[in-house]
């Protein structure tokens, strides 16, 4: 394996934490969801009404994108309203693409 393509893996090996994250489709709709409130982001209610899964089970995703950065909250009254924060995953797909691309050439 060449340099670049060894460092390409290595990043890839880096990220598999936000990969994962990225690889639920459930997840992945709380993503989209959150991206089309961006400015006042949304309640576990709110997602729950929006998905087919059970608030749990949305506690349980928005606990996982959490753990990667890809959300955080904050506290309004007795609920957590969630928001997304991907620039730092942003950052680190946006390493993996230019690290391919550079194995390439």
């Amino acid at each position: 394996m060449e340099p670049k393509q060894k460092a390409a893996l290595d990043e890839f090996i880096n990220d598999l934490d936000i990969l994962n994250a990225l690889a639920d489709k459930h997840r992945q709709r709380i993503i989209i969801l959150l991206g089309s409130r961006l400015k006042q982001g949304m309640t576990v209610s709110e997602l729950t009404s929006q998905l087919d899964i059970s608030q749990p089970a949305v506690s349980h995703h928005l606990k996982i994108l959490r753990s990667v950065h890809m959300v955080d909250s904050t506290r309004n009254g007795l609920e957590n309203n969630y928001f997304l924060t991907l620039d730092d995953t942003l950052d680190r797909l946006e390493r993996i693409v230019k690290l391919i691309r550079e194995s390439n050439a």
